[in-house]
């Protein structure tokens, strides 16, 4: 009996270092003797105990965070910057024949890059180009990462702290940025303005009898408020108007 226990116990530990369930986003690298034996997966992987060697990879989207890196931006302004990048693993044999831990090293080469990125860049180029440093990071990341069967589909600046000096220099700048948006827009308002009544003086003169009745349409205009006094003034030219023309010789 003690020897049938131990078969069953030897039995045993063989289907357990040999049946292996992959789910539908992981894969099965295998080694046999130490050399690469394919790819399996998914579903139920049998392989031989003790000769061969299975190591499992995902192959679903990891969001990566960029530890917080302090860079001088190309115009010398000391900025503190992170940033999130999304990979995943597309060639699995390459991700752990070619790099040790390709976790690891994405998160290495990923500082490494948004630092050389955001010192070749000037602050407002970071503040208000945010896209184009977005897709430079990308584009750098996924061809150095490509050979280790890596796909980098995304990164993103997430936070760009600022020293407070230069906060409230930017602060400034955009609230002088503003007064000249306002005097500006007052300016062309007022050109507009005296253009329309330049047409408008323009017209009144070719026709007099409309000033006339601009008058008459201003008192209806004050009428209206149940005022009981109404002080107008009367121009001398409709006064005029109303004498006739003028006789010559003094006749």
């Amino acid at each position: 009996m003690g020897g049938i226990l131990i078969l069953v116990l030897v039995v045993l530990v063989l289907l357990a270092k040999s049946i292996y369930v992959l789910r539908e986003y992981e894969r099965g690298v295998v080694f046999r003797l130490g050399r690469l034996a394919g790819v399996r997966g998914p579903g139920f992987i049998l392989i031989v105990p003790f000769i061969d060697r299975l190591v499992r990879v995902s192959l679903r989207i990891v969001a990566m965070d960029v530890p917080p890196q302090d860079v001088i931006t190309k115009d010398n302004v000391s900025v503190k910057v992170n940033a999130v990048v999304y990979f995943r693993v597309f060639e699995p044999d390459k991700a752990i024949i070619e790099v040790q831990d390709y976790n690891y090293a994405t998160s290495q080469l990923s500082q490494t890059t948004l630092r050389s990125v955001i010192g070749g860049a000037e602050l407002d180029e970071l503040l208000a180009a945010r896209e184009k440093i977005n897709r430079e990071l990308q584009t750098i990341l996924d061809k150095q990462t490509d050979s280790w069967g890596i796909k980098v589909s995304a990164v993103e600046v997430k936070h760009v702290d600022l020293p407070e000096t230069m906060q409230r220099a930017i602060a400034r700048q955009a609230e002088a940025e503003r007064e000249r948006r306002a005097k500006i827009i007052h300016a062309e308002g007022e050109l507009q303005a005296s253009e329309k009544l330049s047409g408008a003086a323009r017209v009144l003169a070719a026709e007099p009898t409309s000033i006339q009745l601009r008058f008459l349409q201003t008192l209806s205009e004050i009428a209206v408020e149940k005022n009981s006094t109404i002080v107008f003034p009367v121009p001398i030219d409709i006064i005029e108007h109303f004498l006739g023309p003028k006789k010559k010789g003094g006749e």
